[in-house]
């Protein structure tokens, strides 16, 4: 057996990990210079979207020896809407790193893999399948896998973000919920330290919000960050994404090949994070490849996981900012607590077969 992975991000990283836990080598393609070779920027790994799973570092740990050291883990959730404001307290999940920072988690999976990572890679898919027995698609771009497959592309997202300095709580994270500043979308803050934190909004690119000036809004969702922390946050380093394809493929395996991460369809629709699932596709995929699991079958769940975020996010759309300060007043206090610390019931789930009937998706 000859395995290429195509791209060095989490999943490509997560399945060259197990295959060599199996004695499999594989050679890994990557065409930037090197892994995390990104802006860099904060992510979290909430635990309500992950239910029966209540924490992730140690289920990755556990159960596939993959070990992750996040930035901190999250005590505080603090979700802002128009005119209201909750705070959530608990064991609510972890923030980390992303891109060309030395303790992003691609950095940290890359330094627990032994095989061969050929950077500033020129490989097409078409000539790794002629040199390869197998191939893992995990280049971390939909669109790669939009040429290859039948691949549902539910909407696309624009993104603005920065690093900013000021005083922050590690353990706490932030969110906003207001069509002023993130039309049908959010906005949120994650610390990297006690001085520097990411902030960003990002909004779906539906033909209402194509005209939109994203510099006008990222001017007002900032000053509005500086309002609620009582600061004057300094911007020291910035991107911008546009047209970011979410979606799903119609079949996780073709023949012998494999689709991970993104190109499975690994983020998940209600707030745009899938390191959880990213990750776990490349596992579930050299599981495969090892003789001890079907890549089909152990993907079931992550469809519908998908489908059932899909879902959320369409209510959520439907939401005027009036709705939103009812939500959130609702959420203060012992609701929103038993919510996002419960361990028996998987919120969401439960909300996306109660909403399903009123909203209209079109997910395979």
């Amino acid at each position: 057996m000859n395995i290429a992975i195509m791209g060095a991000g989490l999943s490509g990283l997560a399945c060259a990990i197990i295959l060599e836990q199996n004695g499999i080598y594989p050679t890994i393609f990557e065409n930037r210079t090197q892994v995390g070779d990104r802006f860099i920027n904060g992510e979290i790994l909430l635990s309500i979207l992950h239910r029966p799973v209540f924490d992730c570092i140690a289920y990755f740990s556990e159960k596939f020896n993959i070990d992750l050291q996040p930035i901190s883990n999250i005590t505080e959730l603090a979700i802002h809407s128009e005119k209201e404001k909750c705070l959530i307290n608990g064991h609510l999940g972890f923030t980390n790193l992303r891109g060309r920072h030395e303790h992003s988690f691609e950095n940290q999976l890359a330094r627990q893999v032994k095989s061969k990572i050929i950077f500033q890679s020129k490989y097409t898919y078409e000539q790794l399948l002629r040199e390869f027995t197998h191939v893992v698609v995990a280049t971390g771009d939909a669109a790669y896998a939009m040429n290859i497959q039948d691949y549902q592309q539910d909407f696309t997202v624009t993104l603005k973000g920065a690093t900013v300095e000021g005083d922050f709580q590690p353990h706490k994270v932030m969110a906003w919920l207001n069509n002023k500043l993130a039309p049908k979308g959010y906005g949120y803050l994650i610390p990297y330290s006690k001085k520097e934190a990411n902030i960003v909004i990002g909004y779906p690119d539906y033909p209402e919000n194509r005209m939109l000036n994203i510099n006008e809004l990222w001017k007002k969702f900032h000053q509005q960050v500086c309002e609620n922390l009582q600061q004057d946050l300094k911007i020291t380093d910035g991107f911008q994404v546009t047209r970011y394809i979410i979606g799903k493929c119609q079949y996780p395996r073709i023949g012998n090949t494999f689709f991970v991460g993104n190109c499975f369809g690994s983020i998940m629709p209600f707030l745009g994070f899938g390191q959880f699932i990213a990750i776990l596709t490349g596992i579930y995929a050299a599981h495969d490849l090892c003789g001890i699991g079907d890549y089909n079958k152990l993907t079931k769940t992550l469809h519908k996981t998908y489908r059932n975020s899909l879902v959320f996010r369409r209510s959520m759309e439907k939401l005027e900012n009036n709705h939103f300060d009812t939500l959130v007043r609702n959420l203060d206090g012992y609701l929103g607590n038993k919510l996002f610390n419960s361990k028996h019931y998987d919120p969401l789930k439960i909300a996306s077969y109660l909403l399903r009937p009123w909203i209209r998706i079109n997910s395979k």
